[in-house]
């Protein structure tokens, strides 16, 4: 499982011009599902999002985490973030599930997201045409991988 975090000062998607989620100060998070991801996965993962130290304190110093600055999240599906590009131009998303797998496994973050957190949080739509909009804040993007947990 991928995810691509990005504190945002505003964060909203929508599927055919109509808003699904929108949100003030918090974390955008992209997710890539794949075939080999499990619950620990899930688990792991969450929590380490949910507590990322990536929000700035009183000094100015990323030393809150988004439970700690009481912020909002949208995790929204994204099969690209398990592109391969090693051959040609035209990447290869092999590596990522099929929905039959992958809504599961999403419902299950998304579950576990907001259990990590305490509070509900906003997503897209599995599988559609979604139109991501941000501020990316800061700019902080940071990429977790649970296949290298470091």
């Amino acid at each position: 499982m991928k995810v691509v975090v990005q504190r945002v000062t505003y964060a909203s998607v929508s599927v055919k011009g109509v808003v699904l989620s929108k949100i003030g100060k918090g974390l955008l998070v992209l997710i890539g599902v794949e075939d080999a991801d499990t619950k620990e996965d899930i688990d792991w993962l969450c929590r380490k999002v949910v507590n990322l130290r990536i929000f700035n304190d009183a000094d100015g110093l990323m030393n809150l985490s988004l439970k700690d600055c009481e912020g909002d999240a949208i995790v929204v599906s994204q099969f690209t973030l398990h592109a391969s590009t090693k051959k040609g131009n035209r990447p290869s998303y092999l590596k990522a599930s099929k929905p039959v797998v992958a809504i599961p496994i999403y419902e299950a973050f998304v579950h576990q997201f907001q259990k990590e957190l305490g509070k509900e949080i906003g997503t897209g739509e599995f599988g559609a045409d979604m139109k991501v909009e941000l501020l990316n804040d800061g700019p902080v993007t940071i990429i977790i991988d649970t296949k290298n947990k470091e």
